[in-house]
Order: structure tokens, then C-alpha cells, then sequence
């Protein structure tokens, strides 16, 4: 692994991780509807299913999955149907009893939704198959593939940490809870919207 093929790596996974998506709505609705900590876990289990697709894809088992039309269609309906189950959640929440906030989530909940988002989107499959492609060869030794790998995961995790602790301030975060449910809505018809550009493309194949 050389400097520079690192460098490579660190920029086009940070503008990875940068893009808004499903994963962007997750932890924003997280960190709105269950504070800082719900966020950090999000972030934190977020990157460690990037991180482990990373290394499937490094390894070559992902290249089974998108090599096979079955099993990547089975992955990426899966990832429609959680994303619009996530996005049904959001869009009925409600206010809880003698607060502005709806329910509030749970440590569990945020470690789910944080990992699942991540390892059913087979989009990432995809992203660093292209990625790898072009810096992993034969020779590349295992620790050289096992580090690009844990680059992806703790550039993502920082990435999500970050956006859970700036949303998260003490500045920012009454006046966001105080429309929590109104954000809850909104970032369930984001996640619908995507769940369903997910199933159109399964059907476009």
C-alpha cells in the first residue's frame, strides 16, 4: 500500500460517506428523536457494516453477489422493504405524552437501523467493487487489504459521528426536538422515496 493509493482510497470513501442517503436520514433521525448517544451508536454501527462490506468486497465475496442477478436482487429488495418499513415509522410518528418529541428510540434500535441501513444497501457492493478494483491486485498483502477496509469504516463512522455530534449541541438540539416530529416525518418520506427508487430499479433489473 503506498501513500498515494491510500490517499486515493481516504478521498473517494469520504465522498462516499459525504453523499446524502438513506444512511444521512438515519442518523440525523436518531440523533434528532434519541439524542446524542442514539446518534453516536447509529454512526458507530454504521461504519462497521461499511467497513465489513468493504472487506467482503476486498475479499471477493461480493463480487458473488453482484455477479448474481438472484442475489442481488434478493439484497436490494430487502434493503427497499427495511428502508420503507424505516420510512412508514417516521412518516406516522406522533408526539408522546407531555412532550414535543415522539417515542423516543432505543440504544438497540440506533445499533440496528445503523448497521442494516448500511449492509442492505447493495449499492455499497457496488461502490467498492469499483473502488478496489483499481487499487487491489494479486499481490496486494492481507494487511494492505484488511487496512484499506478499516479506512472505509472509520472514515464513514467519523463522518456520521460528526454529523450526530454537531446535530446533537445543546445550541441546536432544543430548537431541532421542538420540531423532532415534524423531522421524523420528513425523513420518513426521504427513506420511502428511496426504498422506492430501490424497488423501480429491481424491476428495470
Amino acid at each position: 500500500m503506498t501513500l498515494t493509493t491510500w490517499l486515493t482510497v481516504v478521498t473517494i470513501c469520504a465522498l462516499g460517506a459525504m453523499s446524502p442517503g438513506p444512511s444521512l436520514a438515519m442518523v440525523l433521525k436518531q440523533t434528532l428523536s434519541g439524542g446524542r448517544s442514539n446518534g453516536i451508536v447509529a454512526a458507530l454501527l454504521h461504519g462497521l457494516g461499511i467497513g465489513l462490506y468493504a472487506l467482503l468486497s476486498i475479499l471477493g465475496l461480493a463480487a458473488v453477489i453482484t455477479s448474481s442477478p438472484l442475489a442481488f436482487s434478493i439484497l436490494q429488495g430487502g434493503g427497499a422493504l427495511y428502508l420503507a418499513w424505516l420510512g412508514i415509522r417516521g412518516l406516522t410518528a406522533t408526539r408522546s405524552q407531555n412532550s414535543d418529541l415522539p417515542d423516543i428510540p432505543t440504544t438497540a434500535s440506533a445499533a440496528r437501523d445503523g448497521f442494516l441501513v448500511a449492509f442492505l444497501n447493495p449499492k455499497v457492493a457496488v461502490f467498492f467493487l469499483a473502488l478496489f478494483s483499481q487499487v487491489v491486485a494479486a499481490e496486494t498483502s492481507l494487511p494492505a487489504k484488511l487496512g484499506y477496509a478499516a479506512t472505509a469504516m472509520v472514515i464513514d463512522g467519523s463522518w456520521y459521528l460528526l454529523v450526530a455530534m454537531l446535530f446533537s449541541h445543546p445550541r441546536w438540539l432544543e430548537r431541532l426536538q421542538r420540531k423532532a416530529v415534524w423531522f421524523e416525518r420528513l425523513f420518513g418520506a426521504i427513506l420511502l422515496a428511496l426504498a422506492g427508487r430501490l424497488v423501480l430499479g429491481l424491476f428495470r433489473g
